[in-house]
């Protein structure tokens, strides 16, 4: 991700129309839009339709932006935004599978959510492929604005403060949405793999 004296000068060359500076945007953020918009969204049609959506949101706006500092939870509001449009419209589904480092939260900024280490399990391919369902499951249960706080500080990386102002929330309240989003996808973890550990010894 670029550093915010690498977007200054980026956003410089954008305004001044260089030959090639918008182009380098697109490389040095489309990736990172298109991975969000999968996460969110799940589909890789919505994802693409997000990333165009937001790219092109960038081209014809990018100019008038103020603060460089702030470019990346501008881009991640206008995500966020085409993300809702989805949903509105109908097209809200995840899909993809998660993998399980995606889910890990970094340190100090609260209880993360723990899952079991699967190297301890009788069949070890079988059981990572049954938590990755779970987790895939837990996540895409979340209601929409728990789910979309938790990927963009858990999976994005985003700091609590990007993401509150990426979503134009108070830090308070994304500190909440993000405990319990984790709290509840813990919880629905634990109780379905509580629920295959009894199934493994009645059988």
């Amino acid at each position: 991700m670029a550093s915010a004296t690498d977007d200054a000068t980026l956003l410089a060359r954008i305004r001044r129309d260089e030959p090639g500076a918008f182009e380098e945007f697109v490389s040095a953020y489309g990736d990172r839009i298109y991975g969000f918009g999968r996460r969110v969204c799940g589909e890789t049609e919505d994802a693409r339709d997000v990333a165009q959506d937001t790219l092109l949101q960038a081209y014809l706006s990018l100019k008038g932006l103020e603060h460089p500092e702030a470019l990346r939870s501008w881009l991640y509001r206008v995500a966020s935004n085409a993300c809702l449009m989805k949903r509105r419209k109908g097209k809200f589904e995840p899909a993809r599978e998660l993998s399980l480092e995606e889910l890990a939260p970094r340190l100090g900024e609260g209880t993360g959510i723990e899952i079991p280490d699967p190297g301890a399990l009788p069949d070890e391919s079988l059981e990572r492929t049954r938590l990755r369902e779970r987790v895939q499951a837990a996540i895409g249960d979340l209601p929409p604005h728990y789910r979309i706080v938790l990927v963009m500080r858990d999976m994005e990386h985003l700091s609590i403060e990007e993401t509150a102002e990426a979503l134009s929330l108070p830090v308070t309240t994304v500190k909440m949405r993000l405990h319990r989003a984790r709290l509840m996808v813990r919880q629905r973890l634990e109780a379905a793999l509580a629920g295959d550990a009894a199934g493994r010894r009645k059988a």
